[in-house]
């Protein structure tokens, strides 16, 4: 594979393996184990003194399609797969901790993510600080002797909110802590978190890697050196290694992500200017409008928008349910990424479980709706949400 290649280019071709067959489409290895040679060669594969897959808990030919792809993309040495987004959350974070390490995360997180850090990892004995990301002086006031980890989501879901990433890298790399960024709402198209100075990335692949609403899927990036003394040895033994189906599934969709995130893309703006025109509207928020809060952090480490779009409405949540209800197109559901145009409700759903203060902290009002723009054509969808609009009461 070129290193010259284009992400287009990548996405099609990096990282192919073929049998002696020649298929065209990569091939789905659906096996639990491998066979050797002989006994020496399987004394010799388990030593690592030669290459080769030993169980598919480890890794199998498929899913290593899929991790080399990844890698092409994020311009990473290394990567796992995992059977999920949050598999690969848990894992990047957990691998590297111990009981007295402390974790500092920006606030604006995504439920699950936020009951890892501030749930999960305290049972084992691992503090955890949550932040106004957004200020890099709360980065810094946070932490302590013990900071081991920085963990952001950027743009944040679901009010989009954008951290200064090569910022909270320098900050981290003063005290030898390790950054690690969710970045599914920019896309590896988008934003580049390891060029701007994290030293780990996640995805939930499920969301635009996939986008078709078929499978779960994960995938943590980094250096190979990282990856051999932290996450190795934790994907072996604690088992989230992603099926070979899926890894299939998901080299199929990863080669018209540039095309699918183009048009989400531009959906998404398009929507966007419609909904600020609107007076049932308090406020839109769009990484790749003039007025976002951050935009020129955006204009320094985005080459693009997002898919999503975050906007209230003034009604709260009865207007809120009628708008959803009545629109034709645009389906209800808390996936995102996906070629259908979605939306939800965050009070309701994807952050119900957080109080009442903890979302009024993050902007999720009554009011707060996320869209998932789709790859419809724009007219129909702008149509969509003008009639929808005009069921909603003033």
């Amino acid at each position: 594979m070129s290193k010259t290649w284009r992400p287009a280019t990548q996405l099609v071709h990096g990282g192919t393996l073929r049998s002696q067959y020649g298929e065209t489409s990569e091939a789905i290895y659906l096996t639990q184990g491998f066979v050797y040679d002989t006994s020496e060669a399987a004394e010799a594969r388990f030593k690592g003194e030669t290459d080769g897959f030993i169980y598919a808990r480890y890794g199998s030919p498929t899913n290593d399609m899929f991790e080399k792809r990844m890698c092409a993309l994020e311009g990473a040495e290394d990567a796992r797969a995992t059977a999920s987004g949050m598999a690969a959350v848990t894992a990047a974070i957990l691998c590297q901790l111990k009981a007295g390490d402390h974790i500092v995360a920006a606030r604006a997180l995504f439920g699950s993510c936020r009951w890892v850090v501030e749930t999960l990892a305290p049972k084992y004995g691992i503090d955890c600080t949550l932040i106004d990301g957004r200020d890099l002086a709360n980065w810094e006031k946070a932490i302590t002797p013990k900071t081991k980890v920085f963990f952001l989501e950027s743009p944040t879901n679901p009010t989009l909110e954008v951290i200064d990433i090569a910022g909270v890298a320098r900050l981290a790399n003063q005290i030898g802590a390790k950054v690690v960024v969710d970045n599914v709402f920019a896309t590896p198209l988008f934003q580049k978190p390891l060029e701007l100075g994290a030293h780990i990335v996640v995805y939930s692949a499920t969301k635009h890697i996939d986008g078709q609403g078929r499978c779960l899927g994960g995938v943590v990036l980094s250096d190979k050196a990282w990856i051999d003394e932290n996450l190795h040895d934790y994907f072996r033994h604690t088992g989230p290694a992603m099926s070979p189906f899926n890894a299939w599934t998901l080299l199929k969709g990863i080669e018209t992500l540039p095309l699918r995130v183009k048009q989400q893309t531009q959906n998404a703006a398009k929507i966007a200017d419609f909904l600020a025109e609107q007076g049932k509207v308090a406020k839109v928020i769009y990484p790749g409008r003039k007025d976002h809060p951050q935009a020129d952090i955006i204009a320094k480490q985005m080459s693009g928008g997002s898919t999503l779009v975050c906007f209230e409405l003034k009604g709260g949540k009865e207007a809120a349910f009628a708008l959803q209800n009545a629109l034709e197109i645009v389906k209800i559901s808390n996936n995102l990424g996906d070629s259908k145009s979605l939306i939800t409700h965050p009070a309701t759903t994807t952050h119900k479980n957080l109080t009442d203060e903890a979302r009024a902290e993050l902007g999720i009002s009554a009011g707060t709706v996320r869209l998932s723009a789709g790859i419809e054509d724009t007219d129909d969808l702008i149509e969509d949400f003008a009639k929808a609009l005009a069921k909603v009461s003033a």
